[in-house]
């Protein structure tokens, strides 16, 4: 997984609430086991039309925010089902952060194991940062997970609460594969051991 330690991009703003699993990847492309390539159908039924062609109106599509790095969107983002392939598709789309009032619990978590950092913040701080997003090309934003602060393209700066352990893996790149690599050697000793103590095992 890819280390998250400074992000600067521009911010789309997508002041939608209650924005559900399915919204963000459609069932249709739940086949894969593959982390890459849910990128091209992310927001799929918001941005295209059943011909395929581009819906000019949605927020990704416009020049300004197709290389948007960063989502400030309405609360209770990623609600719905558990889908994994909804922090897959924002990522391998570009988007490596999401501001929000709240998240639904499963998929806040899995942002966390897929180098996304969600970060939750009181509606009148979303609010200046939807506002901040709205400038287009100019929305660059600045999200410092070491100092946990969020500066706007005026320079203003927000600071956000993560939790340590969360914060921790996120930095050092660790997801529960990773973590678990971490005991390699503890692991291997132990394997050891219990292969000469029993080895009909």
């Amino acid at each position: 997984m890819d280390k998250f330690t400074k992000l600067s991009g521009v911010a789309a703003p997508m002041p939608l609430v209650n924005i559900d699993t399915d919204m963000i990847i459609p069932k249709q492309f739940l086949k894969t086991i593959k982390r890459s390539g849910l990128g091209a159908n992310l927001f799929d039924e918001m941005r295209f039309n059943q011909d395929g062609s581009e819906i000019p109106e949605f927020v990704l599509n416009q020049p300004a925010y197709r290389e948007a790095k960063i989502l400030v969107a309405g609360d209770n983002f990623g609600c719905g089902s558990s889908r994994e392939h909804a922090p897959w598709a924002l990522a391998d789309f570009g988007i490596r952060c999401v501001i929000s009032t709240s998240f639904a619990d499963i998929f806040f978590n899995n942002c966390f194991k897929n180098g996304i950092l969600p970060i939750v913040l009181p509606q009148e701080e979303v609010d200046k940062l939807m506002d901040d997003a709205q400038r287009g090309a100019n929305a660059v934003v600045s999200v410092d997970l070491e100092s946990q602060t969020i500066t706007g393209p005026d320079g203003g700066e927000i600071s956000f609460d993560v939790d340590p352990f969360k914060k921790d893996c996120l930095l050092n790149g660790l997801d529960d594969i990773g973590l678990t690599m971490k005991k390699a050697e503890a692991i291997d000793t132990f394997e050891a051991r219990y292969e000469a103590q029993a080895p009909w095992a």
